[in-house]
């Protein structure tokens, strides 16, 4: 496998923590992010994956974790 250098999506670190073999599945998009979050924080604590890896992977996972709370707001607002 392919290491991985650029994280632009949720899928991509997705496959990052794969390589790790973290499996992040709760049921709730917004818990899975949350959860995705915590796993990088470890990682780079333990120094498992360098700085620039961490930076990227926080800023996609902020941005979706933004995503899916505006989403949830919408379908509430809808009810």
């Amino acid at each position: 496998m392919r290491p991985i250098t650029r994280l632009r999506t949720l899928y991509d670190v997705q496959q990052l923590l794969k390589q790790f073999n973290v499996f992040v599945y709760v049921g709730k998009r917004l818990w899975d992010i949350e959860l995705m979050a915590l796993e990088i924080d470890n990682l780079y604590q333990a120094r498992v994956i360098d700085k620039d890896l961490f930076l990227q992977a926080k800023l996609v996972l902020n941005k979706e974790h933004r995503e899916e709370e505006k989403y949830e707001t919408q379908e509430r607002r809808k009810k």
